[in-house]
This record gives structure tokens, sequence and C-alpha cells, in this order.
């Protein structure tokens, strides 16, 4: 099976990039003790309060889904690529 490297990565930043909206939407909607409570047990009771930022604005969010989706595409690239090394069709698998 190949990969298409811009095709995965594609689908890696589709897939980082709306759940970083989420993100955005929950800390949108919900006040800071429930962030805090769910962002403390989605990271197994680490205390986060001190880094939580409760007011983010419009920009910095703009900037952080830009530098995801980016970061997210490169990955997914990546593993495609060195997938694609390492499973080359004159390879004959078992």
């Amino acid at each position: 099976m190949y990969l298409h490297p811009k095709r995965f990565g594609m689908a890696c930043a589709a897939a980082a990039g709306t759940f970083y909206l989420g993100c955005v939407l929950l800390m949108a909607v919900a006040g800071p003790v429930t962030l805090t409570l769910f962002f403390n047990g989605l990271f197994h009771g680490i205390d986060l309060r001190p880094i939580l930022v409760e007011h983010v604005g419009f920009w910095m969010t703009l900037t952080g889904w830009i530098n995801t989706v980016i970061l997210s595409w490169l990955f997914g690239a990546l593993v495609a690529v060195v997938y694609n090394f390492g499973h080359r069709p004159n390879h004959e698998n078992s």
C-alpha cells in the first residue's frame, strides 16, 4: 500500500485543525473552573492552572490554528514518506 504524502498530510492537518477549533469552542463556552477540571482530567490530573490563559485574543487564536495546521501537515507528509520508504513496490510482502 502506498500513502500519498500530500493527501495524508492534508488528512492530518484537517484532523488537527478541527480538534483545535473544538478546543477554541470549549474555551469560549466553558468557564475557568470547568476548563480546569476538563483539562486536568484530560492530562491525568496534572494541574494546568498556572499555564491556563483565560483570555486569548482572536489573532493569537488564528496564529495558533495556522501553526497547528501547518505542523500537522508536515508531520503527516513526513510519516507518509517514511512509511513509503519502508514499503517500496519492489519488495515482496509476505
